[in-house]
């Protein structure tokens, strides 16, 4: 489902772990609907598999009632390379944790982090991506 096409009337979900995919480093961000704001949460160093463990820690540790993953496009709108794996990663994310997963268009989002000046790009953008959902969220 792609947050930023309609709003999200999902009321018993509360909590929120989002992530900014890629190979070899993945943003975390987290939110609440109280906190109404995402909050970075570092950046998963690791590639393939041994990005699982790190991820199930962020998940055991903020126990979210759903996860978000942002999804490049290209400009125009049309998918590539990249689109295909961070869909594949979101796939893999709601098999491993049985939790609902969210897709959020994440066009610009890197772009948005570095306008803001982050220290953590990927865990910035995590949060560009995060507040982009909760913005489609209705009460």
């Amino acid at each position: 489902m792609n947050a930023a096409v309609q709003p999200l009337t999902h009321a018993h979900l509360q909590s929120f772990l989002a992530f900014d995919f890629g190979l070899k480093r993945t943003g975390v961000a987290y939110a609440s609907r109280l906190l109404g704001q995402a909050q970075p949460q570092g950046t998963v160093h690791a590639s393939g598999d041994a990005r699982w463990p790190l991820i199930a820690k962020h998940i055991e540790r903020w126990q979210p009632d759903a996860l978000v993953v942002g999804v490049p496009y290209h400009p125009d709108g049309a998918a590539h390379e990249n689109t295909v794996l961070a869909k594949k990663f979101a796939r893999q994310l709601q098999g491993r944790f049985s939790l609902p997963v969210f897709e959020v268009d994440e066009r610009y989002s890197t772009t948005e982090a570095q306008s803001d000046g982050a220290a953590d790009i990927d865990a910035a953008s995590a949060c560009v991506i995060l507040n982009q959902f909760l913005r489609n969220l209705t009460p």
